[in-house]
């Protein structure tokens, strides 16, 4: 058997000796080329930054900085990470609808681009904040968007939700910032769906965040600097599905930029990807540990599991569980095909890494990788469930491998017993 599979140009089997299994990888040049596509398609009209939740490594997120994104954060850990990255603090962005007075305190303190407020009382607490901190806080409103604005495979705005402003209260918004001495209304925010593919709905959902923008305009008499149009941009895991069309969103844009109205024509716009950035780029590495069939089902027991994987095993908000892309890494010259259903370590039968699986014919020792795993694999996965190591993850830069976690062991640190 060969080292079969390589990413980055390194051997998957290569690194499984090095560093054990699961284990995760992720490839720099990838994630560079992302970026690079991307801002093709955005010009020079479109500021990106990083949704850090997506894969909040330090390592990953320094490629996304260093190759000049911003980051967009969801918490004051998530800011620390931004700034261990190299982020500078005016190109940190922060949103969530349920920030601790903690962490605005936190990120005030130590200088942050903006402050994305998504409530009456969220504004009010920011402006104590920045009183006491006798400090000018730069603010964006988001605001939840009417249901013509919504879509993708998640909906996060066109209904009640806990994330922003309902667009009616637009108005509303505005006089609380502006009755608050030590905030700025620097911009606005929509984020309406995520894992779209499709280029038009998602330009159809940054010209509604467009149309906002001019409404804010016409109630402060000024252009907002920045409208954030959210992030959203998605990639294909499934079967049958398509690659988002860049030409389509460059041709889109280009003719959403020239269509803005005046009020707006000197704001910036904002998109904030995640997953499209950084999801390809990953590989969620695990060995075969069994093979065995019951009752006509071949089973593939693996190493790794929903703990480290959880929207691979299709428990991350997927009501219709569908396969990610998987391969058996150890045999990839092999163009035999077996029907399997590849399952996790942990004792639930919620731990199905792949349920319609068609692999080399695998064997105790062959390496199965999970494709396109560069995104909330490891940070959106129950990872203490039956207390399992930690995996180990490693980034490749021109063909060189860098430990970036190291392997969790068997001993949990917890505070000892009186």
């Amino acid at each position: 058997m060969t080292d079969g599979l390589a990413w980055g140009g390194v051997p998957l089997a290569q690194l499984a000796r090095e560093h054990g299994t699961p284990l995760y990888v992720y490839d720099a040049a990838a994630i560079a080329g992302q970026i690079a596509a991307l801002r093709d398609a955005l010009g020079d009209h479109v500021d990106l930054y990083y949704s850090v939740k997506a894969n909040p490594n330090p390592a990953v997120v320094r490629v996304c900085v260093d190759h000049g994104a911003g980051c967009e954060i969801a918490s004051a850990a998530e800011y620390e990470r931004a700034r261990a990255a190299g982020c500078a603090p005016d190109r940190i962005m922060f949103a969530g609808p349920g920030k601790g007075e903690d962490e605005l305190a936190h990120v005030i303190a130590r200088g942050i681009g903006q402050i994305h407020v998504e409530s009456d009382d969220e504004i009010a607490t920011v402006g104590a904040i920045a009183r006491r901190a006798d400090r000018d806080v730069d603010v964006a409103i988001r605001v939840n968007p009417r249901s013509a604005a919504a879509g993708g495979a998640m909906r996060m705005g066109g209904k009640p939700a806990a994330f922003g402003i309902d667009e009616e209260r637009l108005a509303e918004a505005v006089a609380l910032v502006g009755a608050q001495a030590r905030l700025a209304l620097a911009g606005l925010h929509q984020f309406a769906g995520t894992q779209i593919l499709d280029a038009r709905v998602l330009v159809a959902q940054w010209r509604h965040a467009v149309s906002l923008g001019a409404q804010l305009a016409a109630l402060t008499g000024t252009a907002p600097r920045s409208i954030d149009v959210g992030g959203g941009l998605g990639i294909p895991y499934f079967a049958n599905e398509r690659p988002l069309d860049l030409a389509t969103v460059r041709t889109e844009l280009r003719a959403l930029i020239a269509s803005m109205p005046a009020a707006v024509a000197g704001s910036r716009l904002v998109v904030e990807p995640g997953r499209f950035l950084v999801g390809p780029s990953g590989v969620y590495v695990t060995r075969v540990r069994a093979v065995k069939v019951s009752r006509g089902t071949k089973f593939v027991i693996v190493d790794g599991g929903m703990h480290h994987h959880l929207a691979a095993s299709g428990n991350l908000g997927q009501v219709l569980k569908r396969d990610y892309p998987v391969v058996n890494a150890s045999r990839v010259d092999d163009d035999r095909r077996e029907h399997v259903t590849v399952v996790g370590c942990l004792c639930t039968p919620l731990d199905t890494l792949a349920r319609d699986a068609q692999l080399a014919p695998p064997q105790p020792g062959d390496l199965v990788a999970i494709l396109q795993s560069g995104a909330y694999g490891l940070t959106a996965s129950p990872t203490g469930f039956l207390s399992h190591p930690m995996p180990a993850e490693v980034l490749v830069d021109h063909g060189k491998a860098r430990l970036i976690r190291a392997r969790g062991t068997f001993a949990t640190p917890l505070v000892p017993l009186p």
